[in-house]
């Protein structure tokens, strides 16, 4: 894998980190959810004029992608709600890249070959084992929130898949303006998913968070939009499993930051994501 593109992605996923731990420092995970969805649209917007519009044949892909994303911010959303971040966040995220491999090797026609799979294998068992705290924590997960954790990767993977294949069509110079436009796009559907799952009242609910809001916005537009144009030039399934190494960046933040405790569970599931990547790397 290009050196610049490696480096890109763990940037982004270190940014991608950084804007769920937002979410996390509030006690609303729907209402910061989509302001934090509202503020990428916001930055996304004076982009539009630079970037122009993605070539039409990626239209259909970008469409499918913001519906995806709704069902991914609902599955996000009510997963915070029934559970532990610390916990369902990782089982997401790890649970994602696999299925992600699978559907590109199936209908996308890439070959990983043996050091791509074993790095994606090893990356997404370091990344569940960050779930477990240990052991100590699983007996308590709950069936629900789990269940809303898997269905959360389902969506990662489904739009993965497909905003890889937008990306493409719309060619790697118009891959901004594709992200760009699937940021706006975003923004309608996440507001409407929000007043139907609790109503007016869910906007001033927003206001005290609007600088949390603008600041997430911005981290989820440069993660995801580096993620997009990488996928024009990488696998897909390679790229997806490097974005979540954000759960790595995300554990070091509650060591270095929150003063969690770093326990040996933690050292392993490290140690695990960084062999996956040498191995990604190799690939």
């Amino acid at each position: 894998m290009d050196t610049l593109v490696f480096v890109a992605v763990l940037f982004a996923a270190a940014c991608h980190a950084g804007w769920n731990a937002s979410i996390k420092r509030t006690l609303d995970p729907l209402a910061t959810t989509v302001l934090i969805a509202i503020g990428a649209g916001l930055v996304a917007l004076p982009l539009v004029p630079l970037v122009g519009i993605p070539a039409p044949a990626s239209w259909p892909w970008l469409f499918a992608s913001i519906v995806i994303h709704l069902f991914y911010f609902a599955g996000l959303i009510e997963s915070y709600q029934a559970g532990d971040m610390g916990q369902v966040y990782p089982i997401a995220r790890g649970s994602a890249p696999l299925m992600t491999a699978t559907m590109t090797t199936l209908f996308v026609d890439e070959q990983l070959g043996l050091s791509g799979w074993s790095g994606i294998a090893l990356l997404a068992a370091g990344v569940l084992l960050l779930s477990l705290r240990g052991g100590r924590d699983l007996a308590t997960l709950d069936r629900r929130a789990v269940g809303f954790a898997l269905f959360t990767a389902v969506t990662i993977c489904a739009y993965s898949v497909v905003d890889g294949i937008g990306a493409r069509l719309a060619g790697p110079a118009n891959a901004t303006a594709y992200s760009a436009w699937l940021f706006i796009g975003i923004v309608p559907v996440t507001i409407g998913y929000a007043l139907v799952r609790r109503g007016p009242a869910v906007l001033p609910a927003m206001l005290p968070f609007w600088k949390i809001g603008l600041a997430g916005g911005a981290l989820a537009v440069i993660s995801y939009s580096i993620a997009i144009w990488a996928m024009t030039v990488a696998p897909i399934a390679i790229v997806a499993a490097l974005r979540e190494t954000s759960v790595l960046f995300g554990a070091l933040i509650a060591v270095v930051f929150l003063k969690e405790p770093l326990r040996v569970p933690r050292v392993v599931a490290a140690l695990m994501i960084v062999g996956g990547l040498v191995l990604i790397r190799l690939a």
